[in-house]
């Protein structure tokens, strides 16, 4: 039996992070990147010095700037920022991709024009593949350094998830499956933005007990409104979901939550973002989940305190002072 070929289109953190567990497991992977200049970057040093320093990619990840490169491959995944998924999927749509191979989107998102998530915008250009997701609590840094680590990959036919499922699986990395792919990619995209707020907290020099109420209180609003949107209870309640939820708001590595934590210290929206390497996608999901939970007649008041912080100039410290103050109710 020949060794699986896997192709990667995202050469950032993650995507490269999936190149190295992938090649552990004996794959050929072809990494794409859409930048041409950092891809021989990539060919030549070995390393991606602008997105994941210090890691080395094994001789079985083969860089590359051309799709026709990925095209035959066992399973493609989507390792692209959410604001570029959609072009690149219209793109490699036109070369010719079997409609056997199965996708994976590896992207936590929610597309603000369409309300998509990312599954729906690759299906759109491939309507007859397979179209899954992977996500749960997985830091590039730590999966590419190979510590211990879990997630769960999500396809509507559970027997494809499952054929995918050895792929992931190393003695450092375990993957489970599930049926719920709503669910998968809901709890993936919404807890980014409760790690802003987490990082709001931070910031301001809240506590610990400050960021745990806050914590769980997200957790609950995160079910309401994914469950609206179509997921399961019981998967939000797994590794994409308060798995997810809490690796995001407590890591040192959350993009998300370090730009709470310079939002409560007092920096504007606009120079951290110009600042950062990656993508916070808690910033556009925000945008997407408010509208989402306007449309459901849902109460979702973290969501919303989070969209006033980052799109109509309220005051970081306010937004916490007034979640405190909402009425008194039940829980």
């Amino acid at each position: 039996m020949s060794a699986p070929s896997v192709s990667i289109l995202g050469a950032g953190g993650w995507g490269t992070a999936l190149a190295v567990l992938f090649a552990d497991r004996g794959a050929k992977v072809n990494l794409w990147g859409y930048d041409a200049a950092q891809v021989d970057k990539l060919r030549k040093a070995r390393t991606n010095d602008r997105y994941l320093p210090g890691v080395t990619l094994p001789e079985l990840v083969y860089p590359t700037h051309d799709f026709q490169d990925c095209v035959h491959a066992d399973v493609i995944f989507f390792v692209t920022p959410s604001k570029a998924i959609r072009a690149v999927a219209e793109q490699f749509s036109k070369y010719p991709v079997s409609m056997e191979i199965p996708l994976v989107s590896c992207t936590k998102g929610i597309e603000h024009e369409t309300g998509l998530r990312m599954s729906g915008i690759l299906r759109e250009y491939f309507a007859r593949n397979p179209v899954g997701a992977l996500s749960g609590p997985n830091h590039a840094e730590e999966i590419a350094r190979r510590m211990p680590a879990a997630a769960v990959i999500g396809f509507a036919d559970p027997a494809v998830g499952e054929r995918i499922q050895p792929l992931l699986s190393t003695p450092w990395f375990r993957a489970y499956t599930t049926d719920d792919l709503a669910g998968v990619e809901l709890g993936g995209a919404l807890k980014n933005i409760y790690a802003i707020a987490a990082g709001v907290s931070d910031g301001l020099g809240f506590g610990d007990n400050s960021k745990a109420a806050l914590v769980t209180r997200a957790m609950v609003e995160l079910v309401r409104l994914g469950e609206s949107m179509g997921g399961r209870r019981e998967t939000f309640y797994g590794l994409s979901g308060i798995g997810d939820l809490m690796v995001t708001c407590f890591s040192r590595h959350s993009r998300n939550r370090g730009l709470g934590e310079r939002l409560g210290r007092g920096e504007s929206l606009e120079e951290i973002t110009a600042g950062m390497t990656g993508i916070a996608e808690g910033v556009p999901t925000t945008l997407s989940a408010f509208e989402c939970a306007r449309r459901a007649d849902l109460s979702t008041p973290i969501i919303d305190q989070v969209h006033a912080m980052l799109f109509e100039g309220k005051a970081p410290r306010t937004v916490l002072i007034d979640l405190m103050r909402r009425d008194p109710r039940p829980e």
